[in-house]
């Protein structure tokens, strides 16, 4: 009995076996790690939240920056922001001001 060896059947459906394994395992790694795995979607889930803020924030900054401009304009001139705006690209200040830096 110490010398039996399995026979072409045994040994067959071992390596079938051990072929199905392999491939639940593959597709297992795949299925997690992969290009379109669960950790890709994770990602990019996060990437896509991370985009919509950005985006809201630049069309809140769009948004205050055309009203500015509005402001600006020859149709509808703000003298007080013209005023600040001087002030702080120009570097005017009145004389009665006294201007610390």
């Amino acid at each position: 009995m110490a010398g039996i060896t399995p026979g072409p059947k045994a040994i067959g459906s071992a390596i079938y076996s051990f072929a199905i394994l392999a491939a639940i395992a593959y597709f297992s790694f795949a299925a997690l790690q992969g290009e379109y795995g669960l950790t890709r979607q994770i990602e990019m889930h996060a990437t896509e939240e991370e985009l919509s803020n950005d985006l809201e924030d630049m069309r809140r900054e769009r948004a205050a920056l055309e009203n500015k401009v509005h402001r600006l304009s020859d149709d509808f001139l703000d003298l007080d922001l013209l005023d600040e705006q001087a002030r702080k690209v120009l570097g005017f200040a009145r004389p009665d001001e006294i201007v610390i830096r």
